[in-house]
C-alpha cells in the first residue's frame, strides 16, 4: 500500500490536511491547461496559412525549450536516474512535441480543421478505455456516458463549422494524431509520473525540438514570408500553450487517472467556441452553440462529480 505518493513533498502535504487542502489543485490545474490548449486553436486559424506544419511544430517547440531551458536555470531540478527513464521521456517527447504536432497541422492542411479536430477527440476516449482495462483505474458508466454525450457535441460543433473540405489523406492523419495523443497521455501516466514533472516536460519538448530541427530551411523561408504579428502568435503556441500548459498537465496528470483527466480535454470545443467569439468576433451558429453546451454537459458528467468532491473535502 502507498502510504506517500511523493517521497519528497513537504510534511503538510503528507498529513490528511494537506491532502485534503490540495486535492482541488489538480483539477484547477488540469482546467486552466484546456482553456490554453483552446486558445491555441483559435491561433493556429490565423497562423496556419503562413506557416507549414513542420515549420510551425519547430518554433513552437523552439519557443518551448527556450522558456523551459531559462526556467531550469533558476530551479533545482530532479533529473530521472534510470537510462531506461531517459530513453521514454526522449520518444514520449519526439511523439509528443514533435509527431503529434506536425500530424495534427498536416492534418488540418488536408482536410476541415473541424472535423480534424472531432476525429482526433477520439483520443480521450481511448484513453478512458485502455486505462480503465489495462491500468486498472475501471471504466465508470458516468464517465463513458459523459465522452459519449461531449463527442455528440463535438460533431454538432463540425456540423455547423465544416467548410466540406475531406480528404482520405487528412482522414489518415487526424486518425494517427488521436493514436498519438491517447498513447502518449498513457506512457506519462504509466512511466513517467513519478518523476519530476518540470524535468520530464523540459526533456521531451527538447527532443522534440531536435526532432523538428529537419524543417529549419522551411521555417527560415516562412518566418521571412509571415507578418511579425503572425510570428509572435506561433511563439506564444510555444510559449503558453506548450511549454506552460505542459508544465500544469504533467503536474496534474501525477495525481489524478489519465481516464479521467483526458476526459477534460473534451471542454476544448466549447471553449474554443467561446474564445472565437470573443477574440475573432465569430458568432457561433445556433448548431455549433448547441454543440458547445453537450460538450460541458458530458464533460460534467465525465469529471464534474470528482471536481465537486475536491472542493467539498477542502
Amino acid at each position: 500500500m502507498r502510504t506517500n505518493p511523493d517521497p519528497e513533498s513537504s510534511p503538510m502535504e503528507q498529513t490528511g490536511a494537506g491532502r485534503s487542502r490540495i486535492s482541488a489543485l489538480p483539477w484547477a490545474a488540469a482546467l486552466l491547461t484546456m482553456v490554453f490548449w483552446a486558445s491555441s486553436f483559435v491561433v493556429i486559424r490565423d497562423a496556419g496559412p503562413h506557416f507549414g506544419p513542420g515549420a510551425m511544430a519547430l518554433l513552437r517547440s523552439l519557443s518551448a525549450a527556450v522558456v523551459l531551458s531559462l526556467w531550469m536555470l533558476v530551479r533545482r531540478p530532479r533529473f530521472p536516474r534510470s537510462k531506461r527513464v531517459w530513453l521514454i521521456v526522449i520518444l514520449w517527447g519526439v511523439a509528443w512535441f514533435a509527431a503529434y504536432v506536425v500530424v495534427l497541422n498536416a492534418a488540418e492542411h488536408s482536410m476541415d480543421a473541424g472535423t480534424a479536430s472531432m476525429i482526433v477527440n477520439i483520443a480521450p476516449l481511448i484513453v478512458a478505455v485502455f486505462a480503465g482495462l489495462v491500468l486498472g483505474e475501471g471504466l465508470p458508466k458516468r464517465l463513458i456516458i459523459g465522452v459519449l454525450i461531449s463527442l455528440a457535441g463535438i460533431g454538432m460543433i463540425t456540423a455547423a463549422s465544416f467548410t466540406g473540405v475531406f480528404t482520405v489523406v487528412g482522414l489518415v492523419l487526424s486518425v494517427a494524431a488521436a493514436l498519438l495523443y491517447a498513447g502518449c497521455v498513457l506512457i506519462q501516466k504509466h512511466f513517467l509520473s513519478r518523476e519530476d514533472s518540470v524535468t520530464v516536460t523540459w526533456a521531451g519538448i527538447l527532443a522534440g525540438a531536435l526532432a523538428c530541427l529537419i524543417f529549419t530551411p522551411n521555417l527560415i523561408g516562412d518566418i521571412t514570408a509571415a507578418p511579425l504579428s503572425i510570428t509572435l502568435q506561433v511563439i506564444y503556441l510555444g510559449v503558453v500553450p506548450t511549454a506552460i500548459a505542459f508544465n500544469l498537465w504533467g503536474y496534474a496528470i501525477r495525481v489524478l487517472p489519465a481516464g479521467l483527466l483526458s476526459s477534460s480535454s473534451l471542454l476544448v470545443p466549447a471553449i474554443v467556441v467561446v474564445l472565437a467569439w470573443l477574440l475573432l468576433a465569430e458568432v457561433p451558429p445556433p448548431l455549433a452553440a448547441a454543440g458547445g453546451v453537450l460538450c460541458l454537459a458530458g464533460a460534467s458528467c465525465a469529471i464534474g462529480p470528482q471536481i465537486i468532491g475536491s472542493l467539498r473535502r477542502r
